[in-house]
């Protein structure tokens, strides 16, 4: 594993978007695995920044996300689909039918769950998956259990991370309680990987991922054994280390 100290969240973000836009540069055709929550939005922005200067082109690009809410609509504010479209497919080139997440409003979710594997494969593989790491050290939604699940499956969040996910939801929202994840197999047949992690609220998850037994209990600890992988984070959350 490499790992690269920056100074602060703004070189984080565009040390990671370094990272990809020379993926979709050396590949115009590549395979994005992208993820949510606060911590890309810099590096999407960043993308954006440098899309709109001409430096890059998505026409080609595939992106497939790591996970949806179970129940919310893709029209839904808090869906991520409505995440990713807000915050970096509506300001880029990329073409809707190359765009792709689990379905939260699926009348089956075994069968979508198959579907997304099928999306996945078919794609060829992820070649520049992008993560961040939950406080109780998910990835995804992959949370802390007794084994690694394989494939894309339906999981109930944690209260930890129902409590971080709280802020974004007012009280008259529903908060969901399940979700649709990309399972660690796909995530970990990513030809690279690139890992994100900003703060000093995530220093002791992360030494401990870095540093701890490869756990269930600890995701993140899977991507020790990981060939080609890439942790990008600032002073605060290299603390511990």
């Amino acid at each position: 594993m490499k790992i690269v100290r920056v100074e602060d969240y703004d070189k984080m973000s565009r040390t990671a978007a370094n990272i990809i836009s020379a993926q979709v540069i050396l590949k115009p055709t590549s395979v994005l695995g992208l993820a949510t929550g606060s911590t890309p939005i810099g590096v999407y922005q960043q993308l954006i920044k440098w899309y709109e200067k001409g430096d890059l082109d998505f026409s080609q690009v595939t992106t497939i996300n790591l996970d949806e809410y179970k129940g919310l609509s893709p029209e839904d504010a808090h869906s991520y689909k409505y995440y990713m479209r807000d915050a970096f497919h509506k300001h880029i080139n990329i073409k809707p039918e190359n765009i792709h997440l689990p379905n939260g409003l699926a009348e089956d979710p075994d069968a979508e769950c198959r579907r997304y594997d099928d999306v996945i494969q078919n794609s060829g593989g992820v070649d520049t998956q992008l993560l961040g790491i939950g406080h109780n050290g998910h990835i995804g939604f992959n949370e802390p259990g007794s084994v690694f699940h394989r494939d894309t499956y339906v999981t109930d969040l944690t209260s930890r991370t129902l409590e971080a996910n709280n802020r974004f939801f007012s009280k008259e929202d529903v908060q969901p309680v399940s979700a649709y994840t990309m399972g660690i197999k796909a995530i970990m047949q990513a030809k690279r990987i690139v890992v994100i992690v900003s703060g000093k609220s995530k220093a002791a998850i992360l030494n401990t991922a870095l540093n701890g037994p490869i756990d269930p209990q600890v995701p993140a600890s899977i991507l020790q054994i990981h060939n080609d992988v890439t942790l990008i984070a600032d002073q605060d959350a290299l603390s511990y280390l």
